[in-house]
């Protein structure tokens, strides 16, 4: 009876731990990971001469190795590069001298907001200030990412992307580049588009081709993202849930600018069926998604609202 009144009393139960490791002692937890390389040897507080501050990500195919390249040198040492693949080649990237450093993750055929779901969670990026999720096809020649860091902290984004030059692979005037300024919040859309101008596509909003995001709103965004929706289209106008005031806290960096070059990589990854396309399957799949997303987000909505007993905005 003594023995077990006092195996008891060594017994662990500390609800404050994250869920699972109630038993351990607080001080043992590591709740947080990274994408830190590290030695086979040595001591481990040793081994990195330099811990990155920021994260940036691009979803390839090798056959935009050139255009890739090019982007991945705009970006300093203080970034941890993650390249997704979605065509299965990765050994052959090691030809770029930053590829050795790079960390390689791929599965056939996936977008980046699969790999974003599975990959980023927010404890596995946590020790990010910035984490950078971008396509393959961005041209970056007008591009600093140092610079492009500093003034996303100047005007306080949570939320942003680079302007895209006017004239290349331009879908909505928010993320149009200024010749004037720095970053701009707002902006006016074709009559009808926007319904109060403090809101999407007017403001508080940038496309989901070239985003970043600060790590607090990342811990909220990835849990948005639905985990069978891979296209990610609708994202782009509910990112303002994630960040308050939105209208303040979304927007795009004009002093630091790219270029959208729209070449269908991925799309032409998809199967053709009914005499289509690969790619026409690929964007009739984008749009049903859209309309999945938005379903969801208003009955949850909905739903939580009517729980609370509160009426639901209309």
């Amino acid at each position: 009876m003594l023995s077990r009144d006092l195996a008891s009393l060594h017994h662990i139960w500390e609800p404050t731990n994250p869920r699972g490791a109630e038993r351990l002692p607080p001080g043992i937890i590591e709740a947080t990971s990274d994408f830190f390389l590290r030695r086979l040897w040595g001591i481990p507080n040793e081994d990195l001469t330099i811990k990155p501050k920021y994260l940036v990500t691009f979803t390839v195919g090798y056959d935009q190795k050139k255009n890739i390249d090019a982007a991945v040198k705009k970006f300093s040492e203080n970034f941890t590069v993650v390249l997704f693949h979605y065509d299965g080649r990765t050994t052959e990237w090691n030809e770029f001298e930053w590829s050795k450093r790079a960390i390689h993750v791929s599965a056939p055929k996936q977008t980046k907001w699969w790999y974003a779901k599975r990959f980023l969670h927010p404890d596995v990026v946590a020790p990010y200030d910035y984490i950078f999720i971008w396509d393959e096809d961005l041209g970056v020649e007008h591009f600093d990412a140092e610079e492009y860091v500093k003034l996303v902290r100047k005007h306080g984004l949570e939320i942003s992307q680079p302007g895209i030059e006017p004239n290349k692979g331009l879908t909505w005037q928010m993320t149009k580049r200024r010749g004037y300024g720095e970053v701009h919040k707002k902006t006016e859309e074709r009559p009808g588009w926007c319904s109060d101008p403090h809101l999407p596509p007017c403001a508080a909003f940038v496309e989901i081709m070239a985003p970043v995001f600060s790590r607090d709103a990342w811990r909220c965004v990835w849990h948005m993202i639905q985990n069978d929706l891979i296209h990610g289209w609708g994202l782009d106008f509910a990112l303002r849930k994630c960040v308050e005031p939105p209208h303040e806290k979304i927007g795009v960096v004009d002093a630091q600018w790219i270029v959208h070059q729209t070449i269908p990589s991925l799309g032409n990854q998809g199967q053709s069926e009914e005499g289509k396309a690969p790619w026409e399957g690929v964007r009739e799949r984008c749009r049903t998604e859209w309309e999945i997303f938005q379903n969801r987000m208003a009955t949850s909505e909905k739903a939580y609202f009517e729980s609370m007993k509160i009426k639901f905005p209309a």
